[in-house]
């Protein structure tokens, strides 16, 4: 296998047998996969804080199948509107336990919350949206934060394993059909780093979006990267919204195990709705519940998400702090839809292969067919860490060996974007997914969306003809990335889970969902 060099050492090429763009629960899985099978791992991360990773931003949990995997899958298939691959879904259900046992429990001992009636210890797992049972194993309802950052801190220790953070990968290293590595942003030409194998692991689309529940890092970097290299991309027209977060301009998210412990939903009148709109009201699946909400919102001016029938400050105190920090008093928070998860992205198999040798996606960035058009609630962890570990063996069983080939060389001759420059196109980029490609969609302004953004990234494509800047990077790719998903919208002209077309609902039924779904 290949040997790393440090990044500094101009004498020879810096090399490494595994490479991970990303540190969320999924890159974190790779890596800790990849360095069990012997491999040498360099993970790279934008990131210069845990907080800079979805995983960390994750309340509810994640999802175990308590020993009955077909009832996940039920409830996974039926989450998705009856589009998830079953085979897929078949994966994810016949290695969650072991995956969550071996690492969450046994490596990492995470101090998941605990059955406070029982004298055993036993977990106590919540109930979230459209799960038939109880099977989410949490903490508090910050569950991200305490997996993330132990996950770190055992890969800063673990043999062959380094982390380098506030490093972006810029460009993938590509040959003959193969993917070779990527170019860093560590010099002003770029650095070039080869992998006997890269993992893209580099989450979420939110920063696409004016209000999402995502990090600011959630640009769709991977997803354009890999795109741009030929890789097959799929499902990216369905963005999920989450139904319930605080409704505000810098929004936070309000957990579905609120309304799994009993939190109801009202609109301005005080009336709970949600019965109205699907038999299991609350606990609905989330574009079920979104799309009421927002309808709601429209016609009488507010819904708020009502916590007095639990013990809200007891039983979730991490919530009820921030709450508090925001200046909401009271039991009832306001709440709106807000972005939330991309259900698509990089087409990958069962162990995170793409269709480029070399090049594998694990995490949201990637589109395993687990989620179809709707992403059931806590099965992203859950993906993440399946996938991630799976990736990381593959990578380190085939023992590929780095290879030097051709890196560009980037422009440095002007490395600042200017900043009005930059704040109008992602004030443009963002108004262009909002009114076009939230919620509620319309054909017609689909295909206008489209036409907007094809004239943005050609603004931006001028610009990175003169010079490098992550931040130009960026945008870019978010603007890439956002063509795509509107591309896949104009492609797919049947509603499903979160993409819902105007043309097929009646009057009636969109009055509301059309008018500020955000």
């Amino acid at each position: 296998m290949g040997a790393t060099t440090d990044a500094g050492d101009a004498s020879e090429p810096e090399t490494v047998d595994v490479l991970v763009v990303g540190s969320g629960i999924a890159g974190c899985g790779a890596a800790l996969a990849a360095a069990r099978g012997g491999a040498e791992v360099l993970v790279l991360t934008k990131a210069s804080r845990p907080d800079g990773a979805s995983t960390d931003w994750a309340q509810g949990g994640i999802s175990t199948t308590r020993g009955d995997p077909e009832a996940l899958k039920r409830d996974i298939l039926e989450a998705s509107d009856g589009t998830a691959d079953p085979a897929a879904v078949d994966v994810l259900v016949s290695h969650a336990d072991d995956a969550v046992e071996d690492v969450l429990v046994d490596t990492l001992e995470i101090g998941f919350d605990e059955d406070p009636k029982t004298e055993s210890g036993a977990f106590d797992y919540a109930r979230e949206a459209a799960h038939s049972e109880p099977r989410i194993l949490h903490v508090d309802a910050s569950t991200g934060t305490h997996i993330l950052r132990p996950f770190l801190h055992h890969l800063d220790s673990a043999d062959g394993v380094e982390i380098r953070q506030d490093t972006a990968a810029l460009e993938l290293l590509t040959h003959e059909g193969r993917v070779h590595g990527v170019l860093s942003d560590e010099s002003a030409e770029g650095h070039p780093i080869y992998a006997g194998t890269t993992i893209l692991a580099t989450g979420g689309v939110g920063a696409l979006y004016s209000r999402s529940t995502n990090p600011p890092e959630a640009t769709g970097d991977g997803i354009a990267m890999a795109a741009l290299a030929g890789a097959d991309v799929a499902d990216l027209e369905y963005v999920q919204f989450h139904p319930t977060a605080y409704d505000d301009e810098e929004p936070f998210l309000l957990s579905e195990a609120l309304r799994g412990e009993g939190a109801l939903l009202r609109n301005a009148d005080g009336e709970r709705f949600m019965p109205d709109y699907h038999a299991d009201a609350e606990l609905a699946p989330r574009d079920v519940v979104a799309r009421a909400v927002a309808r709601e919102r429209a016609e009488t001016g507010q819904v708020v998400l009502d916590v007095s029938p639990l013990a809200f400050e007891a039983e979730f105190p991490d919530l009820a702090e921030t709450c508090r920090e925001r200046g909401i008093e009271g039991e009832e928070i306001p709440v709106a839809p807000c972005e939330h998860f991309l259900c698509g992205g990089i087409a990958v198999d069962d162990r995170g292969r793409t269709s480029l040798d070399r090049l594998y996606a694990v995490g949201e960035c990637s589109r395993t067919g687990v989620h179809g058009a709707n992403r059931l609630a806590s099965t992203s962890l859950l993906e993440g860490l399946v996938w991630g570990l799976r990736a990381g063996e593959d990578a380190a069983s085939r023992e590929t060996e780095a290879r030097v080939v051709d890196a560009p060389r980037l422009l440095d001759s002007d490395p600042a974007l200017p900043a009005r420059f930059a704040a109008e196109k992602a004030v443009r980029l963002e108004r262009t997914m909002d009114e076009y490609l939230g919620l509620v969609r319309d054909p017609d302004e689909v295909a206008r969306a489209g036409a907007v953004l094809r004239r943005l990234k050609g603004e931006l494509d001028a610009y990175t003809r003169t010079r490098t800047s992550r931040d130009l990077y960026e945008l870019r790719y978010a603007t890439i990335t956002g063509l795509l998903i509107a591309r896949a919208a104009s492609e797919n002209p049947e509603s499903a889970g979160c993409h819902y077309v105007v043309s097929e609902a009646s009057d009636e039924e969109l009055a509301g969902a059309t008018a500020d779904p955000l």
